[in-house]
């Protein structure tokens, strides 16, 4: 078949289309399908009009208007909607219903409700939109998070199917209305890749070798900074020889604001802060951590995200402690493939980090199991034949 994945957004420097559309994308072809990606390059405008080959997927960037943000949104939509139809897909999976991708999918329902014939359109969803989700925490117009929250209900409802990244999104769909049968459960996964080459970052940031490495691989905006401040601190009071590697950047001046609750609560000396990275050396960053945090406060967002940096800090092998939110409870089992804590307990994180950071005879075992488990039940290879089998169901030959 021939199948298109409609983009939210560019290839760089956002994860969805790299972490989770071009694994998708490339095990389908592995299949014997034919994949394309049509993305709104917003994010890399250099790269408006390009086609491009990612991993042999073929990556269509619509060219992007010139007349603004405002005026250019039904424009880009269209574009995107005739790329589209060039391919003369007998699929098409839009990414995240919402946006330009959202606009250039439900001109293609609408079509079809007049009697046009064009090909089943299915939905993914890896974020809650609405309210108490994404809407809350971006700085969209008014306007902008009322059509989010709409594109997420009309298109749901009106697609032949969705595709949830989590458990939560799956209730949240089903409460849309759409029917069980039309929900497919289909989280983030990894694949096999070689380990990454720790000592190479830790040489390059003037991280000692045998100094023992926290890892932060954030975007921020998953919990409070005042309980990063709190955790931080309280590691390194009892590591003195600690160092805390954070790896990403938030939108807020979120690391500004790190750094300066470093100085004032003495942990500033131990922060190596990496900022945003190239996909292509995150491995290698990753693999110089010993014991990976990852804080998650208890919100609807954070319940219905899937996230991606869990999934590639386990795959690396690294002892994760994570909060016991969402989809960190279908990834980590409790002392076997992870730590799970209380999201309110910071001092648990921190007895725990302190503890895989001084007991390595527990910490290595558990960074493995954690590794291979995600390998067995969470892995692209096994999500691409799940979706080739809906495909076929809903192809009318």
């Amino acid at each position: 078949m021939k199948i298109v994945f409609l983009a939210p957004f560019g290839i760089r420097p956002k994860g969805t289309v790299i972490a989770r559309m071009l694994p998708l994308a490339v095990e389908l072809q592995q299949l014997g399908h034919t994949v394309t990606i049509v993305a709104p390059p917003y994010t890399n405008p250099e790269d408006s009009g390009k086609t491009e080959l990612l991993r042999g997927v073929r990556l269509i960037n619509a060219v992007l208007p010139t007349c603004g943000k405002r005026f250019g949104a039904v424009p880009l939509a269209w574009r995107m909607f005739r790329a589209v139809l060039a391919e003369k897909p007998d699929i098409v999976h839009l990414f995240k219903p919402k946006g330009y991708g959202g606009l250039a999918a439900m001109l293609h329902i609408s079509l079809q409700r007049i009697g046009i014939r064009l090909a089943p359109l299915i939905v993914d969803s890896d974020d809650w939109e609405g309210t108490g989700g994404m809407n809350d925490l971006m700085s969209y117009s008014l306007l902008e998070k009322r059509l989010f929250a709409f594109q997420e209900q009309w298109l749901s409802e009106r697609s032949v199917g969705v595709t949830v990244a989590s458990r939560t999104l799956e209730d949240l769909t089903g409460d849309m209305g759409v029917a069980a049968e039309r929900i497919i459960y289909l989280p983030n996964g990894v694949t096999s890749t070689p380990a990454g080459d720790g000592a190479r970052i830790r040489h390059k940031l003037h991280i000692p070798a045998g100094a023992p490495v926290v890892l932060l691989y954030t975007r921020f905006f998953e919990f409070a900074q005042e309980r990063l401040y709190r955790v931080f601190a309280g590691i390194a009071r009892r590591v003195p020889d600690v160092h805390f590697l954070v790896v990403g950047k938030g939108k807020n001046r979120e690391e500004e604001l790190l750094e300066a609750a470093s100085r004032d609560m003495g942990f500033d000396t131990a922060l190596v802060m990496a900022g945003w990275i190239e996909p292509e050396e995150i491995p290698d960053y990753l693999a110089a951590g010993d014991v990976a945090i990852y804080p998650l406060d208890d919100t609807l967002v954070n319940r219905a995200k899937c996230p991606a940096k869990l999934t590639e800090l386990l795959s690396a092998g690294i002892p994760v402690v994570a909060d016991r939110v969402g989809q960190a409870v279908e990834y980590i089992a409790h002392g076997l493939s992870g730590i799970l804590c209380d999201p309110v307990a910071s001092e648990q994180m921190i007895d725990e980090t302190v503890r895989l950071l001084t007991q390595h005879e527990t910490a290595i075992p558990l960074g493995a199991e954690g590794k291979r488990s995600l390998l067995e039940h969470c892995n692209w290879i096994d999500s691409a034949a799940k979706l080739d089998i809906f495909y076929r169901s809903v192809v009318t030959p």
